[in-house]
């Protein structure tokens, strides 16, 4: 989560990231729509974001993982482990 804060900052996105980093995890707090008037953005456009948002995390914590296995065979193992976890 970490590392998508830097990127999206870098990126001069900060505060889609703040608006949107809830529904990563499933916590949305308001809706797209709500997110949207707040940062000036159609509830479409919101609704985009947060699903490449999703894409580059999912993407980055597949790096992550990456880094704690032996194989990139085990990537997938390794997720399901952890989401049964939660």
């Amino acid at each position: 989560m970490s590392r998508l804060d830097v990127e999206m900052t870098n990126n001069e996105k900060k505060a889609l990231f703040e608006g949107l980093k809830d529904t990563l995890t499933g916590a949305r707090s308001i809706g797209y729509a709500a997110i949207g008037a707040e940062l000036g953005m159609s509830e479409g456009a919101v609704k985009v974001a947060a699903h490449r948002m999703r894409r580059r995390y999912r993407a980055l914590l597949r790096e992550e993982i990456a880094q704690t296995v032996a194989s990139s065979d085990e990537i997938g193992d390794e997720i399901r482990y952890l989401l049964s976890c939660l």
